[in-house]
């Protein structure tokens, strides 16, 4: 009987042992997932502004470089309107897979605290942030002002006749000028425009007698007689014009401008994320991006997504507290 269950008991031992075999050890490790296959087919980019100023540069000259380290076709899709808001509602509504990236700027942190049209930068998931630059004062090459306190002196003794061109109602160059009334004194005429480019095409045919866009965006006009820029709102003077004081060199204690980021809508998978992002990150540290930047006088600032996300925070908060300031919210 002794014999019968010891001999039960390492059946008993020997079936546990091979159980154990089957579950742990001797089994074949399981494969970690696949990257997705990403991408397959053309990208676009949104930008919310119209063809020639300064985030449609910017965007066409990234995606020249990521095509080819994406392996994909990337192009460039133009929605001006409503201070950038037609382009960033497209952009944050479109499917969520990584073949719609907007980039996006200043304005989707401003628009709301305007009460004008609606616009959330935490509808995107922040891919990096590319550049910053300031706005600037431009006029034509024969306006009778050759300086910019010639410019300011005459805007404050004609309160309301100079016409100042800027990229649409409540859009940060709108907001750089309103800061330059509010700083100096002034009264312009607020004119705006369905981007950067179109406010340049009027400075130039005499619709209006300046514009507050970014040096960038006048540089080709400046390169080629056609217009003058007063004074830059930055603190230290331009790359791409360094004979063009600032306007604190110049006695005006004013810096405000813009930055450009890519993003894509909520929901968009996150290796997905990451493949656009190092596609796009490369691309920016490539010479012939870089250089192609500096030809623009497009000033570069990456942030990874993380830190873009924290930046627009804080200007989020920033914008409600200048716009309240300059009274510039549309009463209901």
């Amino acid at each position: 009987m002794k014999k019968t269950w010891t001999m039960v008991a390492m059946a008993l031992i020997v079936s546990l042992m091979l159980v154990v075999a089957g579950c742990g050890g001797g089994s074949t490790p399981a494969k970690a997932p696949e990257a997705p296959k990403f991408p397959t087919k053309q990208i676009e980019i949104i930008v919310p502004a119209g063809a020639g100023g300064g985030t449609d540069m910017l965007a066409r000259a990234l995606a020249n470089k990521a095509k080819d380290l994406l392996g994909q076709p990337v192009v460039i899709v133009n929605k001006p309107g409503g201070s950038g808001t037609v382009g960033f509602t497209a952009g944050q509504t479109a499917k969520p897979d990584g073949y719609t990236v907007t980039m996006f700027f200043a304005e989707i942190v401003i628009v709301p605290h305007l009460g004008i049209a609606q616009a959330d930068h935490k509808l995107f998931v922040p891919i990096m942030r590319v550049n910053m630059d300031p706005a600037a004062i431009t006029v034509k090459a024969d306006a009778p002002w050759k300086t910019l306190k010639e410019f300011l002196d005459y805007a404050k003794a004609n309160p309301g006749k100079v016409r100042m061109g800027n990229s649409g109602a409540g859009s940060i160059w709108h907001l750089g000028a309103a800061t330059v009334e509010d700083k100096v004194g002034v009264k312009f005429n607020h004119v705006p425009y369905g981007g950067a480019a179109p406010a340049v095409t009027a400075l130039l045919g005499g619709a209006i007698e300046a514009v507050a866009v970014s040096p960038a965006e006048v540089g080709a006009q400046v390169a080629s007689g056609k217009l003058k820029i007063l004074g830059v709102m930055s603190d230290k003077r331009e790359k791409a014009f360094p004979e063009v004081k600032t306007f604190k060199a110049q006695g005006y204690d004013i810096s405000i401008g813009t930055w450009r980021g890519l993003g894509v809508p909520k929901g968009t998978p996150e290796p997905v994320v990451k493949i656009l992002h190092d596609a796009f990150k490369k691309a920016m540290e490539d010479p012939g991006f870089i250089a192609q930047a500096d030809k623009l006088g497009l000033g570069l600032g990456y942030l990874s997504a993380a830190d873009f996300t924290k930046f627009m925070d804080t200007e989020f908060a920033n914008y409600a507290k200048l716009v309240d300031k300059l009274g510039l919210k549309q009463k209901k």
